[in-house]
């Protein structure tokens, strides 16, 4: 009699578990559609600020990042490249967060309140110092794994993680697909339609580029902006919040270093030396990845095809029409973050 009692209890506490899950599915489902919603109704300039900016040391730097969303959430480090910086990823951000994610967006070495701990650490901007920084912010924050997405130095950067260090990267996203390059391919000529988007390269290689820069960065870089960017109508106020970025003491040090090592015109740091070697041998990258690019680019930029391939695990390309030039986050966040949203999931 107990027995057949317990039975039949058990049975009806079954059916009422299964009568809870399945009066809870439709919020779970209208929960996600929601959110999906959000994401396709985000847009570009919406925000202006970021919720919270924070410093930490981290390796060689005291780093200054922004950060969103819950401490508990799966992380996403968004990485800005030359010459923006975080406010690339304002309206990103806040919307990656509603979705749940912990959201952190640091400044590079050379940027915003980023700045080294000490006098004497050479300016160096060489790829592998660059995101040696960024596995030394995750120490720092005790992240062991991020979903990495960023654009132009950002890209590179988080392209470099995922092929040397693919156990801190769940997954990725990068604008305009493999960057990693080496000094050896970046003393090859190209044709000439591309050289010429490399103008400004060939200016820092000069003593008149460098003092070029430095006295003129503001109107430098808005002039990169627009020629990167030729169909992005930005106002004076968005690139004003970027431009003091550009203040860094360190700034025009590490950008002119960084296009000068990569022509193998100036030396690096022999603690870089081993992750280099790895990296002239174009490694692959077997993280789930979603490549992105938009049909306006005004940068020179491989095309989809040319580096497919170099992903090995999960992958999908997706082309952005509609004018979306070179700060692709920025100017598309709905689908930079729907990207980072989807690979995540992968």
């Amino acid at each position: 009699m107990s027995e057949h009692f317990d039975s039949s209890r058990r049975d009806l506490m079954r059916l009422a578990a299964v009568a809870l899950a399945a009066t809870q599915l439709p919020a779970v489902a209208l929960a996600a559609s929601e959110k999906s919603k959000a994401i396709a109704s985000l847009k570009a300039g919406t925000h202006t600020t970021f919720k919270a900016l924070k410093q930490i040391d981290a390796g060689l730097l005291n780093v200054g990042y922004a950060e969103d969303g819950p401490t508990g959430g799966p992380v996403v480090i968004l990485l800005h490249g030359w010459p923006y910086d975080i406010y690339s990823f304002v309206d990103v951000t806040p919307a990656l967060a509603a979705q749940g994610f912990r959201v952190i967006v640091p400044w590079l070495r050379g940027y915003g309140s980023t700045h080294f701990l000490s006098e004497q650490t050479m300016r160096n901007g060489q790829p592998a110092a660059v995101a040696s920084d960024i596995i030394a912010l995750m120490d720092a924050l005790n992240i062991d794994k991020a979903v990495l997405a960023g654009f132009d130095w950002g890209a590179r950067t988080a392209d470099i993680i995922a092929a040397l260090w693919p156990e801190r990267c769940k997954a990725l996203v990068a604008v305009s697909g493999y960057l990693i390059g080496n000094q050896a391919a970046g003393q090859q000529p190209l044709l000439p339609e591309a050289e010429f988007l490399w103008w400004y390269q060939f200016y820092f290689a000069t003593e008149r580029g460098a003092a070029g820069y430095a006295k003129n960065t503001r109107d430098f870089t808005r002039l990169i902006w627009k020629q990167a960017s030729p169909k992005w109508d930005f106002d004076e106020a968005t690139f004003g919040r970027s431009a003091k970025a550009f203040e860094n003491p360190d700034h025009v040090a590490i950008t002119l270093h960084n296009y000068r090592w990569r022509q193998n015109l100036a030396t690096g740091e022999a603690q870089y030396d081993e992750l280099e070697q790895k990296l002239a041998k174009a490694p692959p990258i077997s993280v789930p990845t979603i490549t992105l690019e938009g049909d306006a680019n005004g940068a020179f930029h491989p095309p989809p095809k040319a580096y497919a391939a170099k992903f090995t695990g999960h992958y999908e390309h997706r082309t952005l029409t509609g004018g979306i030039g070179h700060n692709l986050p920025q100017e598309a966040p709905e689908a930079f973050a729907k990207a980072v949203v989807d690979v995540s999931k992968w």
